[in-house]
C-alpha cells in the first residue's frame, strides 16, 4: 500500500500531466522564452507547476516547495523540515519538438534527503513511485535494478546539457571508450526518466553533469529503492539535493556497473575536465 504523501504525489504528478498533454497538440501557440543558451521553457512549464503546487499546497501547506520554474518557497510558516522538489516538465525540448518522451518529477525532501518519489509519464500512463524502506514500483508493480554483472554489453544513457558544452570533447571521448565494451549509450532527453529507467532495469545505468536538485531528486531514491548505486563521478556521495542548487554530477546504475563506468570516467579525462 502506498505512504499517504505518495498518494498526494501521485494525484498532483497526474494534475500536472493532464495540463501538459491538454497542451501537446497546440505546440505552435504556445509563448516560448530561452532560459539560458538553448535551455529553454513555455508558459506551459508555468501552468503544470502551478497544477502540481496547488495540490501539494492544499495536502500540505507549511512543506517549502523547489520547483524548476518557481524557484524556492518557503511554507506558509517559514522555513520547513520537509521540502517539494519538484520539475513539472522534465524533457521540455522534446516536449517542444513533438518528441513523446517527458515526464513530470515529484519529490519529498526531509532535510537533504529525498523520502518519497513520483515520476509520471503521461503519453504512456507509467507511474514510478517510491518510498524510503519500502522498494520502488511501476505502475503498482515491485522491481529493481537490472542484473548486468559487468559493462561489456550494457545498456547506458546520459545527457548532453547546454550549459556543460564546455566539456563536451571530454564527454564524447568518455562515450567512445565506453562504446568499445558496451552495447550502446541512449540519449533521451529526460534526466528524471533516465534515472527511473535505470530503477526498473530499462537501462544498466546513466551519468550525466549539469544537473539540477529538480532533474535527480526523484529518480536518485528510485534508484537506491531498486537495489542501486547512485554517487557523484568520484563515486562519492551525491550531496543534498534541494540545498546545493547548483550543477553538479551524477552516475547511477546497479551495483556492479557502477565502479567499472567510474573508471572509464577517469580513464577517459572527462572526469579531470571537473578539476
Amino acid at each position: 500500500m502506498q505512504q499517504p504523501a505518495v498518494n498526494v504525489m501521485v494525484k498532483a504528478a497526474r494534475a500536472g500531466g493532464n495540463i501538459l498533454l491538454r497542451h501537446m497538440h497546440r505546440l505552435d501557440a504556445l509563448n516560448v522564452v530561452e532560459k539560458e543558451r538553448m535551455d529553454y521553457a513555455s508558459e506551459v512549464d508555468g501552468l503544470a507547476e502551478e497544477a502540481v503546487v496547488k495540490e501539494l499546497r492544499r495536502a500540505n501547506p507549511d512543506y517549502a516547495i523547489l520547483g524548476e520554474e518557481g524557484g524556492p518557497q518557503k511554507g506558509n510558516r517559514g522555513p520547513s523540515r520537509y521540502t517539494w522538489v519538484i520539475d513539472p516538465l522534465d524533457g521540455t525540448s522534446n516536449y517542444l519538438r513533438g518528441f513523446p518522451h517527458w515526464c513530470v518529477s515529484i519529490a519529498l525532501c526531509e532535510g537533504p534527503e529525498p523520502i518519497h518519489a513520483v515520476i509520471f509519464d503521461p503519453l504512456r500512463n507509467e507511474l514510478f513511485t517510491a518510498s524510503r524502506g519500502s522498494g520502488m514500483q511501476v505502475n503498482e508493480r515491485r522491481i529493481r535494478v537490472s542484473e548486468r554483472k559487468e559493462l561489456a554489453g550494457a545498456m547506458l544513457s546520459t545527457g548532453f546539457p547546454p550549459r556543460e558544452r564546455k566539456r563536451a570533447g571530454a564527454q564524447l571521448k568518455c562515450v567512445g571508450d565506453l562504446l568499445a565494451t558496451a552495447e550502446d549509450v541512449r540519449r533521451t532527453g529526460s534526466a528524471a526518466l533516465d534515472l527511473a529507467y535505470v530503477a526498473c532495469g530499462r537501462t544498466d545505468a546513466y551519468f550525466e553533469s549539469g544537473v539540477q536538485p529538480w532533474d535527480i531528486a526523484a529518480g536518485i531514491l528510485m534508484v537506491r529503492e531498486a537495489g542501486g548505486r547512485v554517487c557523484d563521478f568520484r563515486g562519492g556521495a551525491t550531496g543534498p539535493v534541494h540545498i546545493e542548487t547548483g550543477p553538479r554530477h551524477l552516475v547511477a546504475g546497479n551495483v556492479r556497473i557502477v565502479d567499472p563506468l567510474l573508471k572509464t570516467i577517469a580513464s577517459s579525462g572527462y572526469l579531470q575536465a571537473f578539476s
